[in-house]
């Protein structure tokens, strides 16, 4: 098999950081996983960009440049939840964001890699009134990354065909970011997409190779990185689900 030169870049926020997937040099995660599995077979250069808490326009604003620069081959562009975790929700500008963002890196002959996102609310557990409005954001959130696939012809994983994803040991202990379980399986999966788009190399290792920290050591760490982030959407998302419960509920009541 001969070595290609692979330009690989990774857009987006925590997930795509690696939070979750903690090692002595920082957070690793699924796309730093997938470079190096291809690196194996392959000259790769890859530049991860991604930045925990960071929102569609984010991604347009601060990491769209420097992606472009880097010339890539191939980019991976995953971002959304925090929009939809937000009190100023508002999906025509994420759909601006993400059409643009998609619409720049196809324009420079990029493979594009998104996805289309499971039911995070089965993973949190969250009761039915704070579930609802944060399914209906999410279906929202699919329906522009369809959009996206549709006009780019992007590669696009689809996590809600994978009933693993819902493995609880798929997920840190937060339930918001993958484990290092979770980053690998998505690196795994991510890779068996490309082998499809003619990309030759061996899928990483399903295999978990960090030591298993003990869960509240992990706690503590995500905490620390995740702390303030958790606390703005908590504050913003709450109090609006709740408020949208409230309502829901007075329009069934006067509808009776």
């Amino acid at each position: 098999m001969s070595r290609e030169s692979v330009r690989f870049v990774a857009l987006g926020d925590s997930a795509s950081c690696g939070v979750g997937d903690p090692t002595p040099d920082g957070w690793r995660g699924w796309a730093q996983i997938l470079a190096e599995a291809m690196a194996v077979d392959h000259d790769v250069a890859f530049r991860k960009l991604a930045i925990p808490g960071a929102c569609a326009s984010d991604v347009r604003r601060e990491q769209l440049a420097p992606a472009l620069d880097h010339r890539p081959l191939m980019a991976s562009l995953v971002v959304g939840l925090n929009d939809a975790l937000r009190s100023s929700w508002e999906p025509a500008r994420l759909r601006d964001d993400l059409l643009h963002c998609a619409g720049e890196l196809a324009a420079e002959g990029t493979i594009l890699m998104t996805v289309r996102f499971h039911d995070h609310t089965r993973v949190l557990g969250l009761p039915g009134p704070l579930a609802r409005p944060l399914r209906r954001r999410l279906d929202v959130l699919n329906e522009i990354y369809d959009e996206v696939h549709e006009r780019y012809g992007v590669i696009r994983l689809d996590l809600a065909e994978h009933p693993d994803i819902y493995d609880r040991d798929m997920w840190a202990v937060d339930r918001i970011h993958p484990s290092e379980k979770g980053h690998r399986w998505l690196a795994f999966q991510a890779a068996l997409l490309l082998r499809a788009e003619g990309l030759d190399f061996a899928p990483p290792s399903l295999v978990c190779t960090s030591d298993r920290m003990r869960p509240r050591e992990l706690a503590r760490i995500l905490l620390l990185d995740m702390a303030p982030w958790l606390g703005r959407r908590a504050g913003e998302f709450g109090p609006w689900a709740a408020r949208e419960a409230v309502r829901r509920g007075r329009g069934r009541l006067l509808a009776a």
